[in-house]
């Protein structure tokens, strides 16, 4: 790991607990809130001093919320809502034994949580910092913030096909579920061999990838024939994935260049892109969809696979400063699926043809990489990542699991033309 990396696991992550008399009256306005909507929730809230919250909560087996330190807790939640709330988690001031679980309730019930009288208060949330927006500046050291703390330490929870986006499992299979960790890797395979398929990559299709990962997908498609051209701004993916390349067989056939999207040049047959257009920002799409119209060979086909959200609740945080920019992915924020076809029918020739939603496969594969990251927390440590650092990340790969499980977020391949080029 890089210094700056081994930085990030220290206490300089843990703001201190908002003080002073207003953060008390926030923090008392917080506290009422949250107990009186957790009184009608399927949550066991437990207390320091005996008292239970919520509905049945002493009756029923429900997912367990812990709070340990309630004045710190409602402190947090009270000056700095859900960024607050996930602050808290790390600092130990909350627990669960399932987080998962008990941020699926919350995340169900995410709307009516708060009154609708105090949601138009919304604009006085933080708003993302300049220096993380997706500018051509910004854009390399928000990749490098998370995609460049160690190659180790993702090793440690993704399959061995190091693939850190959503499988794509047998809809049989997950309905019997839970899926076991042995299928992960062929799931992302078939996950990766949809798209190319998708975007019509062939032998001699000249293919190119925005967003490398760790390279995958890049073999996959020089499997098929295809002359690879992957970009990413993260210097250590790009040096795994070239020596993955190199490994398969593969380095004649595939470049992989640490390049921004916007610097590409050529023409190509085929271009795919996997979870990318998340770290774009939404005043950059239109950049981006003209990026990929210029780029795209006549009669090209293009395949993208995105993590959505609702369209009104996109247009209604755009403008909000989340836990998962501050702590996660910099920079970072999920475009609608109505979003990404208007932003490339409005800005470029391209239109989408089709599009398959998949978010319940996300969710499972979010649950197989949060156990395997907890059973590895030794592992974990020796690599220098302290225990604020794993619960950091407990709290994010929980978090995101209940969003797809609650199915307040999606997961949808979107393929994209030029209708007026195709047969």
């Amino acid at each position: 790991m890089t210094s700056s990396c081994l930085d990030s696991t220290t206490d300089a992550l843990q703001p201190p607990v908002p003080a002073g008399l207003r953060a008390r009256l926030l923090g008392a306005g917080a506290s009422l809130l949250f107990r009186r909507a957790v009184a009608q929730l399927p949550l066991r809230v437990e207390l320091p001093d005996g008292t239970l919250l919520g509905t049945r909560a002493e009756t029923e087996p429900l997912p367990r919320m812990i709070i340990r330190d309630p004045a710190a807790f409602f402190a947090r939640v009270g000056s700095q809502g859900l960024i607050g709330f996930g602050e808290s988690y790390t600092a130990g001031e909350w627990t669960a034994p399932d987080p998962a679980a008990v941020l699926h309730v919350l995340a169900t019930e995410l709307t009516r949580l708060i009154p609708r009288p105090l949601q138009r208060f919304r604009a006085a949330l933080p708003t993302p910092p300049a220096g993380e927006l997706g500018t051509a500046d910004n854009a390399r050291t928000n990749i490098e913030h998370h995609y460049d703390l160690s190659n180790e330490l993702f090793h440690l929870f993704l399959d061995d096909t190091m693939t850190y986006s959503a499988a794509l499992f047998d809809d049989a299979e997950l309905a019997a579920g839970p899926v076991p960790w042995e299928r992960l890797a062929a799931a992302q395979q078939h996950k990766i061999d949809r798209l190319l398929d998708a975007a019509g990559v062939r032998a001699g299709s000249r293919v190119l990838e925005i967003g490398t990962g760790w390279g995958e997908l890049c073999v996959r498609a020089a499997a098929r024939g295809a002359l690879v051209h992957s970009v990413t701004l993260s210097a250590r993916q790009q040096e795994l994935a070239r020596v993955r390349v190199a490994a398969a067989g593969y380095a004649e056939s595939v470049c992989v260049e640490l390049q921004d999207y916007r610097d590409v040049r050529g023409v190509y047959d085929a271009i795919v892109s996997v979870e990318m257009i998340e770290a774009v920002g939404y005043r950059h799409w239109p950049t981006y969809f003209a990026c990929l119209d210029r780029l795209l060979a006549p009669g090209g086909r293009i395949a993208l696979q995105a993590i959505t959200m609702p369209h009104d609740r996109m247009l209604a945080t755009r403008r909000t400063y989340t836990w998962i920019q501050k702590y996660i992915f910099p920079g970072g924020f999920l475009p609608s699926a109505e979003a990404i076809e208007s932003t490339a029918a409005q800005h470029t020739r391209l239109r989408v043809r089709a599009q398959h939603g998949f978010g319940p496969h996300y969710a499972e594969t979010l649950r197989l990489w949060r156990e395997r990251f907890d059973s590895r927390a030794a592992d974990i440590e020796s690599l220098g990542f302290d225990a604020r650092f794993r619960r950091l990340w407990q709290f994010y790969l929980a978090y995101s699991e209940a969003g797809f499980r609650s199915r307040y977020l999606d997961v949808r391949h979107f393929v994209l033309d030029r209708p007026e080029e195709q047969r």
